[in-house]
């Protein structure tokens, strides 16, 4: 037989030299292989081609099959028929050769070898032996003679079977341990959050990532009785164990956030205790497929703010929701908000008919109309640029499409910009919140449901003052209705405070000066907030206009104040710097119409429960219909005007509780009470 030019006589192995013999076969066999790989570009490459990988398992069968003829043969036993050790050895090759195919054993990336490789290795093994031996009961049957010695096949199964799986184990280890020892330094020691098996998931992942940003260093866990045990060679510690000894003892970096089971109580403690160590704390986003490493890895994120002040996922009545949604008409203006386009998002969700966007913010409603069309290809939206200041524009619309629902979150929000232009507050707030109510009586509309503020509550500036103005004109037109008993239109108003990431709210803000180095501004030490992310505000909106009965102010729960100069504290921390040090702190003093706090209710005003916890019903006085719509014809005309002083005066005249604060109409209030007295 001539192998690339070598002529090897299978006899004269047995007769004369077998190692020199078996020696040349393996170094001519195996040349071309080395020089294929020599001109292959193996540079830039994440990973080795699968060609390598069936040759390195190859030669491991190759040699574990000679390992065991050289066992055999120094013990006495004849492992191969002599006479047939070629088509011996052809058949051995062969029939590995064939199952390695089959089982795919070589398409793994052995750095990621896992159980699953493990299986694919065993059935290869156990049939490429079951047909061996096969082989050799028939040519026992037919010819008298074996091919192989039986106990010899198993001890080769064995020996192939083991080495396989060893050398991924060692290849494996040395990526994780040794592969990028010069970025050893860089990698952050992270303690995993959760002893599941998605944290265990979450650890190989992050083991096993390239190029590899995390060392897990250790588990935390709530139960007591998993810190006697180890995860992947680790040590677990408990939520009520010494923080400060861990981070130091295992010299952490980070903490990665992956147990759902904790509740958000026990998030914050970890991650205010994490904070005070400057450890950069991450969580891991929704993973629909813990088998993927890829997508596990890649789903490890910065906190950030608006996670630390999550509260629990609100519970709706998805039934009641369904009945008012589905198969409907839905308007929502200022659609391209903040709060209108969660709204849409979330209405959406319910299968309505149509949905009606209206707008006059150009390219934001065009942005949401592409992700609309992205995300719900067969919903039947119509987006309309359009002024709800504009009456008859708004009858057209409204005409046309019929809506029987209406969510109103077209708003001036701004409260500086609303005190220096106060005609502005009152065209769009008030005349357009009127213009709609209006038509929605006259197009005989369900609902008509209205986003407010708590600003609105005690108002010290011209925007609240404009939405509490708006919130009296709606709940005295459906009590008009109702008394007139021509009632077909449920007026409900929706009260809340600030919302994370709105837009110019402070987190975004805040944000944006951190990437810029600092300084972050705030109006006063002292100043506190509430706040709700902009999901559950909205889930809050549509929960209240289902429930409504109309003519009610729904109060949300807000949860506890927070105190700007902390939430700034925490986002500088989030982003892995140190206050003070890295960021600057900057006060600059409180802007016109501004309070240190917010109320969500006046001091001598009730409430009433309702069957949601995060809901509640405030009693207010409702007004005369006619006083309140005089003194709105009255406003709106000396908003023509442009007279400041003249629109504020009427404004508190409407509203005895708004008191001016930081602001140049305070004056009016002096006036006012030098005249009282």
């Amino acid at each position: 037989m001539t192998i690339y030019g070598t002529t090897i006589n299978i006899e004269s192995v047995f007769r004369k030299n077998f190692i020199k013999n078996v020696a040349k076969i393996l170094i001519n066999v195996y040349r071309l292989i080395f020089i294929k790989m020599e001109r292959f570009n193996m540079s830039g490459m994440d990973y080795v081609p699968r060609w390598v990988i069936l040759t390195i398992d190859m030669s491991i069968v190759s040699l574990s099959g000679l390992f065991t003829f050289f066992l055999l043969e120094s013990s006495g036993a004849h492992y191969i028929n002599g006479s047939s050790f070629f088509l011996a050895s052809l058949i051995y090759l062969t029939t590995h050769l064939l199952f390695f195919r089959v089982f795919e054993i070589y398409s793994g990336i052995v750095r990621h070898s896992s159980m699953i490789d493990v299986m694919k290795i065993f059935l290869a093994q156990f049939f490429s032996f079951l047909v061996l031996v096969l082989i050799n009961s028939l040519l026992v049957f037919k010819t008298h003679e074996k091919l192989y010695l039986t106990a010899g096949l198993l001890i080769n199964n064995l020996f192939t079977g083991v080495s396989l799986f060893s050398y991924r184990i060692v290849i494996k280890h040395i990526f994780i341990n040794y592969v990028g020892v010069r970025r050893k330094r860089e990698l952050s020691n992270a303690i995993i959050v959760g002893t599941n098996s998605n944290a265990i998931s979450m650890a190989n992942a992050l083991n096993a990532d390239n190029p590899r940003k995390f060392r897990v260093v250790g588990f935390l866990d709530k139960s007591e009785n998993s810190t006697s045990k180890k995860i992947l060679n680790q040590p677990i510690f408990c939520l009520s164990d010494s923080f400060e000894l861990m981070v130091k003892d295992r010299n952490v970096h980070s903490i990665i956030i992956s147990d759902e089971t904790i509740n958000q109580k026990e998030k914050e403690d970890i991650i205010e205790k994490a904070l005070r160590e400057e450890l950069d704390v991450y969580k891991v986003s929704m993973i629909s497929n813990w088998s993927n490493q890829k997508q596990i890895s890649s789903s490890v994120k910065k906190y950030k703010i608006e996670d630390l002040l999550e509260r629990n996922p609100i519970v709706m009545d998805n039934s009641s929701l369904s009945e008012d949604l589905e198969g409907k008409t839905i308007m929502v203006t200022g659609a391209a908000g903040s709060i209108g386009s969660e709204i849409v998002r979330q209405v959406l969700k319910f299968k309505p008919r149509e949905v009606v966007l209206v707008d006059q913010a150009e390219t934001p409603l065009h942005s949401l109309s592409l992700e609309v069309l992205e995300t719900h290809p067969d919903a039947d939206v119509v987006t309309i640029m359009a002024d709800i200041r504009n009456k008859d524009v708004m009858r057209s619309i409204f005409s046309q499409y019929k809506p029987d629902m209406v969510y109103h979150a077209a708003a001036y929000k701004h409260v500086p910009m609303m005190e220096n232009n106060p005609s502005q507050a009152i065209f769009t707030n008030i005349m357009g919140t009127k213009n709609l109510a209006d038509l929605s009586v006259e197009f005989e509309v369900k609902k008509f449901v209205m986003v407010s503020t708590d600003k609105a509550v005690n108002p010290s500036n011209v925007m609240g003052a404009s939405k509490r103005i708006a919130e009296k004109y709606v709940q005295s037109l459906h009590n008009q209705l109702l008394r007139s008993n021509r009632l077909k239109t449920r007026f409900i108003t929706t009260r809340f405070g600030n919302v994370l990431g709105s837009n110019g709210s402070v987190v975004p803000l805040f944000t944006k000066q951190i990437e810029q180095g600092g300084p972050i501004t705030i109006t006063h030490p002292d100043i506190i907030r509430y706040f709700m992310t902009i999901p559950e505000a909205c889930q809050l909106v549509l929960e209240a206009g289902t429930m409504g009965n109309g003519g009610e102010i729904f109060i949300f729960d807000m949860g506890k104040p927070v105190k700007i100069l902390d939430l700034a504290n925490k986002m500088i921390k989030l982003a892995g710097l140190t206050p003070e040090k890295d960021i600057k702190v900057q006060f600059t003093g409180l802007r016109p119409g501004e309070k240190l706090y917010e109320e969500l209710l006046n001091d001598t005003s009730k409430t009433l429960p309702t069957y949601h916890e995060k809901i509640t019903i405030f009693q207010d006085q409702i007004e005369d219909f006619n006083y309140i719509n005089g003194n709105i014809h009255e406003l709106i005309n000396l908003g023509n005007s442009y007279s400041n002083n003249d629109m504020v005066r009427k404004m508190k005249a409407i509203l005895p509780e708004f008191k001016s604060m930081n602001s140049t109409f305070q004056k009016i209030d002096e006036v006012a009470l030098k005249q009282a007295s």
